[in-house]
């Protein structure tokens, strides 16, 4: 009898205790408490361990990293001096391939193979790994920059570049924010790079990651899309006769376009490589994203679709870097999968404002501190202080 009345006493005490803990509306993400995200407070808690530190490599910075042992040599120097553990190394950019490739423009490869004496991604790769650093492929998709001799632009002609509904004459009209972008509701170029990246994957086996970036619409005067091969599908798909800018059918279809091209690539890379990390920038703030670049990344990350994200926080403003952070934490469940991508190429002038922006991502509990980019340090050393005497392994 005893037992029994125990038993019953300790039943009703827990159903009273599930009665009173919250519970979601029927469809309602569990999402970290947006008020609690925009604290100034970045502060990690004792013993915390720091983020990671990770850093991009372009193609653009003088001379390459690519082009040589040496430069290779001296950034994994670098990287390990700096106690860098991720290295986001640009292979595609422009239409153009640091890699072994028959759809992107290889001269770029050919140049560097010729100049290093062997495969230098390959090269850096395996340097790396003796180190312990990771490497990952960056890789601009969506856009062809000012290139117009990119192979996929030659191939199927002006057709492929998303536009307005501005009459175009001229090749130069198709051009938005000083750079040409593919449109992503067109299924050749979702194969075509898909294609690339398989290229990649089978040439660079102990690839550790493959970053996309440019995974988005062009968010500058945001009236894209109104190619003829997207808004037939669009009509095909809605039923809809008429395409109207402001409809909700409208851009919620250019933002499945963007997710739909996304997954494209993603399918393609695990039924290569199951293993290989996957991940997107992100463009913030997130209202841009979202409403003007289409981009969804919170919902790529919060369903699973990417390992993690790495958001564009680029701003000479720390007071804006602190929202961004904010922001970010609002929107995700699990704030260890977004890294902090700080911008050095604004603070060429103002090493200070770096370091304190580099101080506020260590303490965020973030993922990662993503430095844009390693060309920015080499400019100006200055840059490289937080990196080089704040190691994380001294405490403060």
């Amino acid at each position: 009898m005893i037992y029994k009345f125990l038993s019953c006493h300790f039943l009703v005490c827990f159903l009273c205790v599930l009665l009173v803990l919250p519970h979601p509306v029927q469809g309602q993400q569990l999402i970290p408490n947006p008020s609690s995200a925009t604290q100034d407070n970045f502060d990690s808690s004792p013993g915390e361990a720091l983020p990671r530190r990770g850093l991009f490599v372009s193609v653009i910075q003088n001379p390459p990293t690519l082009s040589s042992r040496e430069e290779i040599t001296k950034l994994i120097e670098f990287a390990k001096k700096a106690e860098i553990e991720v290295l986001f190394v640009q292979i595609y950019r422009s239409g153009k391939a640091w890699f072994p490739s028959g759809i992107a423009d290889a001269a770029p490869y050919q140049v560097s193979l010729k100049q290093a004496g062997e495969d230098p991604f390959a090269l850096l790769i395996k340097e790396a790994h003796v180190s312990g650093i990771q490497v990952h492929a960056w890789l601009n998709m969506l856009s062809l920059s000012t290139n117009q001799d990119a192979p996929l632009l030659k191939k199927y002609g002006t057709d492929i570049l998303t536009r307005n509904r501005k009459e175009k004459k001229t090749l130069e009209d198709y051009k938005i924010d000083n750079q040409y972008f593919l449109e992503p509701g067109d299924l050749r170029v979702r194969q075509e790079l898909s294609n690339m990246v398989e290229e990649i994957l089978r040439a660079y086996p102990d690839l550790d990651g493959i970053q996309f970036d440019y995974i988005r619409y062009p968010d500058k005067n945001p009236a894209y899309g109104f190619t003829k091969i997207n808004v037939a599908r669009f009509k095909a798909s809605t039923n809809l006769q008429t395409v109207d800018e402001e409809s909700q059918a409208w851009k919620d279809w250019k933002r499945n376009q963007v997710t739909a091209f996304l997954n494209q690539l993603i399918q393609k890379t695990i039924a290569i490589r199951s293993d290989i990390q996957i991940s997107t920038t992100g463009c913030m703030n997130y209202v841009r994203a979202y409403h003007e670049a289409f981009q969804d990344w919170a919902a790529w990350l919060n369903g699973g679709l990417i390992q993690f994200v790495t958001i564009m926080s680029y701003t000479k403003k720390t007071e804006d870097f602190e929202k961004y952070i904010a922001e970010a934490k609002s929107k995700t469940r699990d704030f260890k999968k977004v890294n902090i991508a700080i911008g050095a190429y604004e603070f060429l002038d103002s090493s200070k404002t770096f370091a304190k922006q580099f101080k506020l991502c260590e303490h965020s509990g973030g993922g990662a501190c993503v430095v844009f980019h390693y060309g920015s340090l080499l400019e100006n050393p200055a840059l490289q202080d937080p990196l080089i005497n704040g190691k994380k392994s001294k405490t403060e």
